[in-house]
């Protein structure tokens, strides 16, 4: 019973219905709305104890903020579309056109990453889905053709495209980039079948199922990738390869691990010194995304669909620990700016705008498992 309290501590997943995680995701979305400045972009970063606002900027994480958006209005959102329009905007102000492609730059005009056009791209399918409205559809396929242009005949992608040199660094890669554009070119396939998207995207399906956690020497494989959920979700009626399932049940056993240590943390010093600090809701969220799509994948295919009832409770407890971690408005007016306070994450009294993506996207597209379990618990 002492091993059990001291280093095994159980279990803590706060109970959340369907309404509280949709609610806690329109919090979310609000701090984003209270947080974009005149020219789309967002506050990148802000410290609620020294009220500081960091003056960095990075694109990537600008693209997928503007993604989350337009899935929350994909979900029937709406009222959150101007700002994501607003962020496409800043989008569409930093381009990099030619060749027939096209990418986005980052916000100081230096460097163009694989990963910020693979989520403009993502983003720009959202909103497609959201409006049904075609007049992005000429920018989707010139960013498409650029991460056609980055990608490897193994199916991996290289990260960065240099403009002193006018062609892709042959050696830089990311981890995060390949998931990425993974599930931007699924996407294509959704709305534009028959256009040969399909193609790539199982080349690095493939890729990322057979060699990429070798190829990129992970330590601990198979690399918690939410965005390779994604992709192989949409995937779910192609139909996947046996590989291709395997690495999905292995997606899941990790995301169900990762989310199984956090639940046992808690804020006191000797949890923090035996099992860690809790995880950031940027990292935690994209934990809860993933197995939203793995869910959703289970649902669809029978070589999944023993690990679907495990899957959900896992996907759910991330929800619910999300939710209660939430600043609400009480707390936020103890601090100075309240506006971006409330409705955040934060960490050593820290927030960044990937807190509040990664932690709506893991929420709103919790609330179809939690629906479908009744609203319990785990």
């Amino acid at each position: 019973m002492i091993l059990r309290v001291a280093v095994i501590p159980a279990e803590h997943c706060p109970s959340i219905t369907a309404t509280q995680a949709l609610e806690a995701a329109r919090q979310s979305a609000g701090w984003i709305e209270r947080a974009q400045r005149a020219d789309g972009s967002y506050l990148y970063e802000y410290d609620r104890d020294d009220d500081r606002e960091s003056p960095e900027y990075n694109a990537v994480r600008h693209a997928g903020v503007t993604m989350g958006l337009y899935q929350l209005a994909a979900a029937g959102e709406a009222s959150v579309l101007p700002t994501a329009d607003q962020g496409l905007a800043w989008m569409r102000a930093h381009l990099l056109e030619r060749d027939g492609w096209a990418a986005l730059e980052d916000a100081y005009g230096v460097n163009v990453e694989l990963g910020a056009s693979a989520l403009m791209l993502a983003g720009l399918a959202q909103r497609r889905l959201a409006t049904e409205d075609p007049g992005f559809d000429g920018l989707m396929h010139e960013t498409a053709r650029f991460l056609l242009v980055m990608q490897r005949r193994d199916g991996s992608f290289l990260s960065a495209w240099r403009q002193s040199t006018g062609l892709p660094d042959p050696v830089e890669v990311s981890r995060y980039a390949t998931g990425e554009a993974f599930w931007a070119l699924t996407l294509m396939h959704r709305l534009f079948p028959g256009e040969g998207w399909d193609g790539h995207a199982r080349l690095t399906a493939d890729y990322l199922s057979l060699h990429r956690d070798e190829a990129e020497a992970i330590k601990y494989p198979p690399w918690a990738d939410q965005w390779a959920a994604h992709g192989l979700a949409e995937m779910a009626s192609w139909p996947l390869n046996e590989d291709n399932v395997r690495y999905a049940r292995d997606l899941a056993a990790r995301f169900g691990f990762l989310m199984r240590v956090e639940s046992q943390r808690g804020t006191g010093w000797f949890s923090k010194l035996i099992h860690g600090r809790r995880a950031r809701a940027a990292g935690m969220g994209t934990w809860v995304e993933g197995l939203d799509s793995l869910w959703r994948l289970a649902d669809a295919d029978p070589r999944m669909r023993d690990l679907r009832d495990a899957i959900g409770e896992r996907a759910v407890c991330g929800a619910g620990m999300l939710a209660d971690r939430q600043v609400g408005a009480a707390q936020a007016r103890e601090f100075k700016q309240p506006g971006i306070v409330e409705g955040a994450w934060f960490t050593n009294g820290a927030t960044r705008m990937d807190d509040q993506q990664h932690a709506l996207s893991g929420l709103l597209r919790s609330v179809a498992i939690i629906e479908q379990r009744g609203g319990k618990r785990p």
